[in-house]
Parts: C-alpha cells; structure tokens; sequence
C-alpha cells in the first residue's frame, strides 16, 4: 500500500461521491431498523447538503496510489442545523455555544480496513475541530447495526448519549 492522506477543498467533494454511496450501502446492510431509510441517502442527499450548511467544513481523502479508498468529513455547524424534518439529534438546550462540531462521514472501504487508516483520519478531524475555540460539544451519529464504529469510537473517548429514531441512530457526544 501507498497510501497518501489529502486535505481536499469544498468544491472537490465530487471525488467522495462514489465512497460516500459505498458508505450508506454499507450502513443499509449493517442495520436492523429502518434499513429503507437507506434508501433515499446518498451523496446528494446527505453530503452535498451537509457541506452547504455548514460554517466551517474538513474533508479529508485517502489514497492508495490514486486510487481513493477512504475518507473522513467533519464540520462545525450551527446548533440548530440539527433539528430539521428529519429528527431532532440532541437536547439543543444542552448545547452552551451556538455552534457544535461533528464528525459527520467516515469511511473505509473493505481491505482497507484494520491498518490505522481509521485512527488517522480520526486523529486529524479532531485536531482539526479542536481549533474552534467556540466550540465545546462533538457528536457523532452511528447507525444502527454499526457495532465496530461504536466501539472504535468510545475506544476514543466519546460517549455514548442517547438514541433517536427508535434506535435508527446513536449520538455519541464529547
């Protein structure tokens, strides 16, 4: 492996597309509740959007070769951004500032996994939103049916929260 780690900009999301796909297929197959849900999520629906709402936005690609085989998008919103049609993910009274950080997409595809990608890519999007200063609270949202992600990322110091949707998701905060 070759691997190569690239800060790309907001105008080359396009190059997530096909991974960003893989990873809501992936989730679909994972899950146990509500996997139909899966099905109008996708690159368009849950990314392009995300990046458009968002205050400040780090996408993080992973090469082997040039082969695109990973990626991590983490941004910082507006609180209020995350109570929408969709669901209402956390108790926004129990958000001090008005803003808040989220690792939002991550994903490696199968073979890639079990190297420390994953570790890396994480250690960079939370270096990254530790430097808003404005910003106290972290969330992350796991679908169901994602048990190693849980795991991975309470080995990495986030907790977990609540559920929403029935169990559909789990918030984890930090």
């Amino acid at each position: 492996m070759n691997l190569n780690y690239e800060v790309i900009t907001e105008d080359k999301i396009s190059f997530c597309r096909d991974l960003c796909n893989e990873l809501m297929a992936f989730q679909k197959s994972k899950a146990h509740i509500a996997s139909e849900r899966f099905d109008s999520m996708n690159f368009e629906t849950r990314m392009v959007p995300s990046v458009k709402s968002a205050i400040h936005n780090y996408i993080v690609i992973v090469k082997d070769d040039e082969e695109i085989v990973g990626y991590v998008y983490s941004n910082v919103s507006p609180k209020e951004a995350y109570s929408n049609e969709f669901a209402t993910f956390f108790d926004l009274s129990s958000v001090e500032k008005d803003n808040v950080g989220c690792l939002s997409q991550f994903f490696i595809r199968d073979g890639y996994r079990q190297y420390g990608i994953g570790s890396v890519l994480f250690n960079m999007s939370m270096e990254w939103l530790s430097q808003f200063h404005d910003v106290e609270d972290h969330f992350i949202f796991v679908s169901n049916g994602n048990t190693d992600a849980l795991e991975f990322y309470t080995r990495k110091g986030f907790a977990i929260s609540h559920d929403i949707l029935e169990g559909f998701i789990t918030v984890l905060r930090k």
